[in-house]
């Protein structure tokens, strides 16, 4: 990281941001606008809203720069006879990938200063395809999505930002995933959380990057309840604080980067459109057959689920609740509704024909990784519904980019172990103290996208 001092600037109202605002004003109004087209009905007034919010943040520009590479205006060197010119510093070198970079940099809030940046980023041949500002109490925090040459190290990127100037620089690699600008990414992002609370979550990480999101309930299970946190949300350097719309509290932390007031205003608008819908998730049901052809519903639960799933632990034993809950049976029912809070991940509930409930799988978002459980009642074990459940919590994990997976149990739990390799995925273990903790990479295997028909080598009790 490169740190430089720099004296701030009390001047304001210079070109650059005249021309941030007008942009971002006119982002928003499309945005507003786009919104109301993706979802008829009532389900498009919250949308329009979330994307009006988007005109009252901070000024978020999008700059598409390209600067022009100076050429040697001499004749080629074949038509002189003259030896071939060496190639600028930090050029490609013939057959080497450009490279995508996240570059975060604070720079004085004077005229002439983005100049002096984007001029140096130039030298070195560095095309900025997105910029967005912003603005502090002490200067302005300039966020870049560049293509630099693949010699360039990071390095010589932040030593040039250095000597133009810049502060606190921060770089990370990016994807192409990026590319997209900030008011179609952030219409994206309200559209997913309008139309699942659990996406919330998901969608924060996207827009914030790496970083640990967590939800604290309302009434916690030991302890007294944390004080209420104000309306309008908590900003400290590296994390914020919000109401969420059951009551508790969601709090995000990232001590690689401070978050700007940018940062702050996307997500309050984006946790007040949640919290404004209310419980949602969708309504898809699937069937689940059996190998003696009974057929069951698989669909996701929800805190209207508590009953059902209290009524399940009570037709669990003893020994199915503590390999599932690691701990004394009396706490597993407080444990439920913190599982079945959409804020903590995607559960999935196993019913009969008759509506009752016979196992659930939860999908639980742990900061940068995620964790799979499993829970089946005793009387309808051994039939491969613990299985089936585990690659369908997969599944969902790979389409939301959760990078890992992983599964506590007991070492002892030969039922799981055989269900985590049934996935047909590479499997790291670590076993701790008999506590055995099974992790996988659920990204681009094919074999998570095969349908399989349940199989009986499934579960044992507890664990499926």
């Amino acid at each position: 990281m490169t740190d430089t001092t720099s004296d701030t600037s009390a001047r304001r109202g210079h070109r650059r941001r005249d021309a941030v605002a007008l942009t971002a004003a006119v982002s928003a109004a499309a945005t507003a606008t786009a919104a109301g087209s993706l979802l008829p009905g009532p389900a498009a007034a919250p949308l329009l809203c979330a994307a009006g919010l988007a005109a009252g943040w901070p000024a978020v520009a999008r700059l598409r720069t390209r600067w022009s590479r100076r050429h040697d205006p001499a004749p080629p060197p074949s038509d002189t006879g003259a030896a071939a010119p060496a190639p600028a510093p930090g050029a490609t070198a013939p057959g080497a990938q450009p490279a995508l970079w996240r570059m975060r940099t604070t720079v004085q809030d004077s005229p002439g200063s983005l100049a002096a940046l984007c001029t140096a980023l130039a030298a070195h041949h560095v095309d900025i395809l997105s910029l967005q500002t912003h603005p502090l109490a002490a200067g302005t925090a300039d966020e870049f999505l560049l293509r630099a040459p693949g010699a360039l190290t990071p390095q010589e990127l932040t030593g040039a930002v250095a000597a133009a100037g810049g502060r606190s620089t921060w770089l990370e690699r990016a994807d192409t995933h990026d590319l997209v600008d900030a008011p179609a990414r952030m219409l994206g992002l309200a559209t997913r959380t309008a139309l699942d609370s659990a996406e919330l979550p998901l969608a924060l990480r996207q827009l914030l990057g790496r970083c640990t999101i967590r939800s604290v309930p309302a009434r916690p299970l030991r302890g007294r309840p944390a004080e209420p946190l104000p309306a309008e949300g908590v900003l400290e350097e590296h994390v914020m604080k919000f109401r969420d719309a059951f009551g508790g509290s969601l709090i995000v932390e990232r001590p690689q980067l401070p978050f700007t007031p940018t940062e702050f205003a996307r997500v309050h608008a984006l946790v007040e459109l949640d919290r404004r819908l209310g419980r949602r998730m969708p309504h898809r049901r699937e069937v689940l057959t059996l190998p003696e052809g009974n057929d069951l519903t698989v669909r996701r639960a929800g805190p209207d689920d508590l009953a059902a799933a209290v009524a399940m632990h009570g037709r669990c034993s003893a020994a199915t609740l503590t390999r599932r809950y690691h701990g004394p049976v009396g706490d597993a029912d407080a444990y439920l509704r913190h599982l079945l809070g959409p804020h903590h991940g995607r559960t999935l509930a196993v019913e009969t024909a008759s509506g009752r409930l016979v196992a659930l799988g939860h999908l639980l978002w742990d900061g940068d990784e995620t964790e799979v459980a499993l829970l089946v009642e005793d009387a309808w074990q051994q039939r491969g519904i613990g299985a089936d459940l585990l690659r369908r919590l997969v599944e969902m994990a790979g389409e939301a980019g959760c990078e890992s997976v992983y599964a506590i149990t007991q070492a002892s739990n030969t039922g799981m172990v055989a269900a985590m390799r049934g996935l047909g995925l590479p499997l790291d273990y670590q076993i701790e103290d008999g506590t055995l903790v099974i992790t996988t990479r659920p990204q681009g295997e094919p074999a998570l996208r095969t349908t399989r028909p349940a199989t009986a080598s499934g579960e044992s009790p507890g664990h499926g």
